[in-house]
């Protein structure tokens, strides 16, 4: 049944609380194996769910639980060589609380109805709050308290906008299960007022989880606290995850002829995101701050790109991908060199390409990536989301995208020279190991590779994404 996806990793996290050290890394391994062969049979063959009128296989939720499961089953054995050389403390805390984490996200993805997609993600924060606190230091335990805040609050809002959605059905006389595929059906019928305010509602509240400026402020301190593994899942689906439930809520809008309006709006937080990030990375003193940053401004790209529609709507799907994967390896390469360093201080991470020369080549790989540079997929996204913008009536949108991207790329590139070719100390505290290479560089090949080939189910399933509101990969 479809709902093993989700119960597995959830049963394993579980169990994963109570087993010694060393059969928790275990499970935490295997467990990302048996979710990506949950996932893709999901994805391939005809895996039907045991409660469709609550979970399905909407093209979508596939996309974004595709791209969680890849990247997890990366980032779960670099984890197991980073708690060695990090001695975290409560160990079996953090891989159930991975594991947990990967199970929520999955319900989220394959969700159907909007209040088990909103407990879905209700979830999330309560068991990834531990994975920001497992270091118990008095940094870690505000970013928490501000993380499981802010997000609860702005959940709250979604709920709130799910009930307006809802009015908008009684007060229309509309009566058909509340499942998104049905709402979508009854869409033109629905009263449009209280759908603008239900969207809005929306778009505040999973744009809060999403990273959204000016709802972004948890984003940069729990980023910053947790362990690099953590953060790479936060960072790379989390946000995904978030966005899900804003994009299920456009679509809605666009099939009730209020595409405009949310369109409008998506476009405007997108600009903004992008904006507020690349002031804050321009002075940045932490680089793991400055990935954070970073993901605001990514999550702009994809707030703008669906925004705007058509072509740019292909390039914004490409670019969820594209990101998860850099963004990830990018915090993986982080960590180490926080294990490296020991510190998190740009000025005092000097001298990468002597000292740790392999995680400069991924590091600096990432940086390339990230910044929009070929051989790497954001290239190729962002440039259909430049060229749908312009196509589709936006010049001047078009125009402040580009503005707002330079200078983020600016404020990275002085980060990264910096960390890269600055003074540097004599040694360093953990050399480099090959496993904990290993990881960051298949997610970099990956996003070369689906740069220049991209295997026909998934282009389908992009396709199938964006098909019912009008996006295309062709002008």
């Amino acid at each position: 049944m479809l709902e093993a996806v989700f119960c597995l990793p959830l049963f394993a996290g579980l169990i994963a609380f109570l087993l010694p050290v060393k059969l928790g890394r275990g499970v935490l391994v295997v467990g990302a194996l048996l979710h990506l062969q949950l996932t893709l049979l999901a994805w391939l063959s005809d895996f039907p769910p045991l409660l469709p009128g609550y979970f399905s296989t909407a093209p979508a939720g596939i996309l974004v639980l595709l791209v969680t499961s890849f990247i997890f089953v990366f980032i779960a054995p670099y984890s197991i060589f980073y708690m060695r050389e990090q001695e975290m403390q409560s160990e079996p805390i953090f891989i159930g609380s991975m594991l947990l984490f990967l199970g929520t996200m999955s319900m989220a993805a394959l969700a159907e109805h909007p209040i088990v997609f909103w407990i879905a993600i209700e979830a999330t924060t309560l068991v990834s709050a531990p994975l920001i606190f497992v270091n118990r230091s008095k940094k870690a335990l505000e970013a928490t308290w501000k993380y499981v805040l802010i997000c609860s609050v702005g959940i709250a809002l979604a709920l709130l906008g799910f009930f307006f959605i809802t009015l908008s059905m009684d007060r229309a006389g509309i009566d058909v299960p509340l499942t998104f595929s049905s709402l979508n059906t009854a869409a033109k019928h629905l009263d449009p007022l209280w759908l603008k305010i239900g969207f809005i509602f929306v778009i505040i509240g999973f744009g809060t989880k999403m990273g959204l400026a000016p709802m972004h402020t948890w984003l940069p301190d729990a980023h910053s606290e947790a362990p690099s593994p953590a953060s790479a899942l936060l960072s790379g689906a989390l946000l995904n995850c978030a966005f899900l439930g804003i994009f299920k809520v456009h679509t809605l809008m666009v099939l009730a002829g209020l595409g405009d309006f949310s369109g409008s709006l998506l476009i405007g937080f997108g600009l903004f995101s992008i904006l507020v990030a690349g002031i804050f990375i321009l002075k940045q003193p932490d680089y793991k701050r400055m990935l954070a940053y970073s993901s605001i401004e990514n999550m702009g790209v994809i707030a703008f790109g669906v925004g705007i529609g058509g072509m740019a709507l292909y390039g914004a799907m490409l670019h969820l991908i594209h990101h998860s994967l850099l963004k990830s390896s990018l915090f993986l390469s982080a960590g180490n060199l926080l294990l490296g360093f020991g510190s998190k201080i740009v000025a005092q991470c000097g001298g990468m390409t002597r000292l740790l020369p392999r995680t400069f080549v991924s590091f600096f790989a990432g940086f390339l990536g990230i910044s929009g540079l070929p051989p790497f997929g954001v290239f190729v996204s962002e440039l259909l989301i430049l060229i749908g913008a312009f196509k589709a009536g936006h010049p001047v949108a078009g125009g402040l995208f580009i503005a707002s991207l330079a200078l983020v790329v600016a404020g990275f590139a002085r980060i990264v020279t910096s960390m890269s070719f600055g003074p540097s100390r004599q040694e360093i505290l953990v050399p480099e190991q090959t496993l904990r290479i290993v990881s960051p560089f298949a997610l970099l090949l990956t996003s070369a590779v689906l740069c220049v080939w991209m295997p026909e189910p998934l282009h389908q399933i992009i396709i199938n994404t964006i098909a019912v509101i009008g996006g295309t990969i062709h002008g």
